[in-house]
């Protein structure tokens, strides 16, 4: 079991992604034969970043075509899926609600159309949905629990929840896929060159390369988790699907339960930069802002795939911000 991966041939749509990136680069090193789909050739990316472009197959396509799907799926023999491929900016989601839902919906049901009628080789299919698909709920009923309903208000998080629940029909009896859905909090890391996000935005401003814009008072509350660990669990997931079809159909959330704000993750990102005056003046910004269309409390644990898959978080998040940026720091200084 330990050498599941050797050989095994992976398709990971969105590998050209943050967590796509990372996630290609633990199957190398295990020895897996890796395919990728991207839209386009995109070189301000971790993939091109680390040369991994160099080490995979790549196709491009568009992520709502079935028959390109199929054609990969069938031709290549695939075992294993990784469908992390989305449009994941909550701000989009708002302003191009068309683009999410085509993205994140019927790119979810092209993808498992095709591997429904080319079934033959396939192990394990994990798909990424996300904790947004919860929707808000109560502090008092936090951390999310999975068989919490999923009651989605803005674009994005209804996009997740219907690709979500996409996925869970095509594992049911009926069709039998071998799938199971993650519901992840927010992940961060070195290669995370989406710089919409508050990680790497916040790094780039400590660093003087950019000025943060702060779109909120700084009150929105988040876990996150280090993509070396989402990294490791993904792998974990795709092994123990492979082993035991008894867990298809089954949803996992995860995340370390320790949620902060966004005023506190600047915060520490501008600490560990020593900037404390650029900070001051985001803080000074942030006073009369108001979140919109994104969930004001958000949190994760970690129970369920802890008990199926003996995994926890082992990346606390003063550990991982360090390390990220520090990856920020060489990458932008070239």
């Amino acid at each position: 079991m330990n050498d599941y991966w050797k050989n095994k041939k992976v398709l990971v749509t969105g590998i050209n992604g943050f967590v796509g990136g990372n996630l290609c680069k633990g199957l190398i090193n295990k020895g897996a034969e890796v395919f990728g789909l991207i839209r386009n050739k995109n070189y301000e990316t971790f993939l091109y970043y680390e040369n991994l472009d160099k080490k995979i197959k790549i196709f491009e396509g568009d992520l709502c075509d079935k028959d390109l799907f199929s054609r990969i799926i069938s031709e290549e023999q695939i075992n294993n899926i990784f469908h992390l491929a989305a449009q994941v900016e909550v701000g989009v989601g708002i302003s191009n609600p068309y683009l999410t839902f085509e993205s994140n919906i019927r790119g979810t049901y092209s993808l498992l159309e095709a591997c429904r009628l080319f079934p033959d080789n396939l192990e394990s299919i994990i798909i990424a949905s996300s904790d947004k698909s919860y929707g808000s709920y109560p502090v008092d009923m936090m951390p999310y629990k999975e068989d919490y309903p999923l009651l989605p208000k803005f674009p994005y998080d209804t996009s997740k929840a219907c690709a979500d629940l996409v996925a869970q029909s095509y594992a049911n009896d009926i069709y039998k896929l071998p799938i199971i859905v993650t519901r992840f909090c927010n992940i961060y890391g070195p290669g995370q060159l989406n710089f919409s996000a508050v990680i790497p935005d916040g790094i780039r401003s400590a660093l003087k390369y950019s000025t943060f814009i702060p779109r909120s008072d700084g009150s929105m509350t988040r876990d996150f988790l280090h993509v070396d660990d989402v990294t490791d669990l993904y792998l974990l997931m795709g092994k123990h699907l492979a082993h035991n079809p008894i867990i298809r159909g089954e949803i996992f959330n995860a995340g370390p339960n320790d949620p902060v704000s966004v005023k506190e993750i600047l915060e520490m990102i501008f600490l560990i930069a020593n900037n404390d005056e650029d900070y001051q003046n985001i803080l000074n910004q942030m006073k009369d802002k108001k979140p919109s269309g994104e969930i004001d409390y958000q949190c994760m644990d970690f129970e369920k795939v802890n008990k199926y898959f003996d995994w926890s978080p082992s990346i606390n998040l003063d550990k991982g911000m360090k390390n990220t940026f520090n990856w920020f720091k060489d990458y932008l200084s070239k």
